[in-house]
Parts: structure tokens; sequence; C-alpha cells
């Protein structure tokens, strides 16, 4: 499982460098990669064998809703391929890269099933959202639900 986050750089052609904990997590699974595709503002990054899954349920409520048809056709459609370098890094994509706004500094979020990859610009936002959201009865409700 994918757990945690950290601070990195992106280099000037696209390429990040995967956290050693993230590594184990991918190679676990008899892989040297990962599928990333774009979601709310960041890139999520699944294993070989997640992404299937995934694959699978899009596929089969797909054809029921044309919302789905159409998810279908970004999630999958600008997913891509990328496998870990000799240095542990994967190039993402110039589209992807434009999409989340990755420029230097970026943040990987280990979210259990996946991991996600932010700008740091994107990520403060996405917590600057939580913490207002936070403070609505809703969603502390939805959240003591985990007994937390």
């Amino acid at each position: 499982m994918f757990r945690g986050s950290s601070f990195h750089t992106i280099d000037s052609k696209g390429r990040i460098i995967v956290p050693a904990r993230f590594r184990d997590v991918i190679k676990a699974q008899g892989s040297n990669g990962v599928m990333v595709s774009r979601m709310d503002g960041g890139l999520v990054a699944y294993t070989y064998d997640e992404w299937r899954k995934i694959e699978t349920r899009i596929l089969s409520l797909a054809e029921k809703s044309e919302n789905m048809r159409r998810f279908r056709r970004v999630f999958i459609g600008g997913a891509f391929e990328c496998s870990c370098d000799k240095q542990d890094r994967i190039l993402i994509p110039q589209n992807l890269r434009q999409y989340a706004e990755l420029d230097k500094e970026i943040v990987l979020v280990g979210v259990l099933d996946h991991l996600e990859i932010w700008s740091r610009k994107n990520w403060d936002r996405e917590n600057m959202h939580l913490e207002k959201d936070m403070k609505k009865e809703d969603a502390r409700n939805e959240i003591a639900k985990l007994g937390l």
C-alpha cells in the first residue's frame, strides 16, 4: 500500500525520482512502473495490477452511462505507462505535466491503492480547501463515521 507524502523536484525533462517506499510497493507486484493519468488537477499513478482492475470496472459501467463513457475517454485515453529507469525515475509525459502544472516543486502522496503526483502549488491549494471543508458539519460527520 502507498502511504505518506514527500516533497521532490521534477527535472527539466519531466523525470521524477520514485521514493524507495513507493518503489517497493511497485516491485512487490512484479512490475517496474506505473500507469499514470489525470484527476482533480493532479496525477494518479497505479501499479499495473491495480490499473487492470480499474479498467475492468470502468468497462463494466461505461456502456450504461454517458458520463462514464466520457470519463473513460479522458481517463483511460489520457493514461501513459511510465517505467522506472536505472536511476529509479519515471518520465511524466508533457501533456500530463502541463495538466497538473508540474514545473519544479512536486509532492508525491501515497493514497493506499495508488499514489498521486501534485505540483507543490496545487497541493498547498488542495490542503487549504480541505481545511475549509473540515469546518463544514457534513464533512466532519463523514469523517466521524471512520471513528476519527
